[in-house]
């Protein structure tokens, strides 16, 4: 039984907590390599890509796995804090600093 709760309303700081419970909790917290957690965050970017790709009716093998598109966004969202936790990156603050750069840029 898993003890983990999140806000009803998070913020970005209450999902990255989570993610460093929930990897605790379930006994992920020994793996602190950027290098393993970036190849884990390729790999489902890949399952999202496919789950996507078959949500827009694209071709695929009938005997495909048939794949949650939000259920692999979700993955993504938690690796990538999961990596953001281990290399130490505010993600709420990064998000609000690179903002105020690609405000400043001309989009054409």
């Amino acid at each position: 039984m898993s003890n983990l709760h999140l806000k009803d309303h998070p913020t970005i700081a209450d999902f990255q907590q989570y993610v460093r419970d929930m990897i605790a909790e379930r006994g992920f917290d020994q793996t602190k390599d950027v290098a393993k957690k970036f190849m884990m965050l390729t790999e489902e970017v890949g399952e999202l890509a496919k789950a996507s790709r078959k949500a827009a009716g694209l071709h695929f093998a009938d005997d495909s796995l048939q794949t949650d598109v939000a259920h692999e966004a979700a993955d993504v969202f938690i690796i990538l804090i999961g990596l953001c936790n281990i290399m130490g990156i505010d993600l709420e603050q990064a998000f609000r600093d690179k903002e105020e750069i690609n405000k400043l840029r001309v989009w054409r």
